[in-house]
Parts: structure tokens; sequence; C-alpha cells
């Protein structure tokens, strides 16, 4: 993760003819990706280049997007496998105690009871219910319910405080 780019899309592919491209979203806000229109493409390569969405679309569960000047299918391969980015500056406000995954990637998790490191959290999964903070613990994949019953987040101490379910770390 890069703390100076908020992902809010992968792009996988082109689709078409006519310089569309498939993308995946990253982001939870609705209507985020209808309503962007300028954002930057982390290429494959390693650039960074601007574009200007103008238009994009739900298809399936992926999205349709179409960036100005990008006309044909070679214009768009240059887009395959890029993350589609916007400065922390422009992500939206979330409701209170709603937090963005890439703020909780990367922060410390402690047993709210005992102070003992658990780990630190590596990704965020989502398979529709509660989200799933996922960490290494003892050289193992550990996933902690994503739930306010669990888990304090203490965003300026880039901590989270997990009162785990007896038994939870063995699972």
């Amino acid at each position: 993760m890069n703390s100076q780019r908020v992902v809010v899309a992968d792009i996988l592919k082109p689709r078409g003819i006519r310089g569309e491209l498939i993308a995946r979203s990253q982001t939870d806000i609705t209507g985020r990706l209808e309503t962007l229109c300028q954002a930057h493409a982390h290429l494959a390569n390693g650039e960074d280049v601007a574009v200007e969405l103008t238009e994009a679309w739900p298809h399936k569960d992926d999205w349709i997007l179409k960036f100005a000047g990008v006309d044909s299918v070679d214009q768009a391969d240059r887009f395959r496998g890029a993350e589609l980015w916007v400065p922390p500056s422009e992500r939206r406000e979330l409701p209170s105690g709603e937090f963005f995954q890439s703020d909780l990637v990367g922060l410390s998790v402690v047993d709210a009871v005992t102070a003992q490191p658990l780990g630190v959290v590596e990704d965020v999964q989502r398979y529709g219910g509660s989200p799933l903070l996922s960490l290494t613990y003892k050289g193992r994949e550990v996933l902690i319910p994503f739930v306010p019953a669990i888990c304090s987040v203490d965003l300026p101490g880039k901590v989270i405080r997990a009162t785990l379910p007896d038994g939870l770390l063995d699972l």
C-alpha cells in the first residue's frame, strides 16, 4: 500500500473496440466511480498517468470505465493491470465508526485484555458479511471479525485492540 494513493479500482483489461476498460471496484462508497472525473492510473510498469473518466457503469460484478483520449483496444491495453487511484485528500467521508481499508492495513492488533501483540493487519477480506482482518499469528493466517463488539480502532495510535472470543486464535 502506498499512503500517497487511495486505490478506487483495479483495471483488469480492455473491453470492446472503443477503448473501454473492465475494472474491479475497490471502494465501498456508493456512486464513487460514477462521479469520479479526475484520477490517476498506476501502470504495471510503475508509471503514474493522470486520466479523465468520461463514463463509468456497472457490468456484472465489475465496472466499465472510459477514459478521455483512449479510443482503441491498443490505447486501452496500456492500462491493463493498472490501479486507478486518487490522492488521500480526495477520499470521500465515511460515517462515524467506519474505516477505509487502506487505514486498517498496517495497523498493529493487540489483545485488548492482555495487551499481547497479535500481529499486523495484512488485508481486509470481505465475503458478504462483516469484514475480516487478516493477520499472521504464530506463523499462520488468522481472520478476526471486524465488528465493534470485538475491535476498537485507534487510528492516531495505529492500533486495533481486539477482545477475542475464546478459541478464535485456534481456528
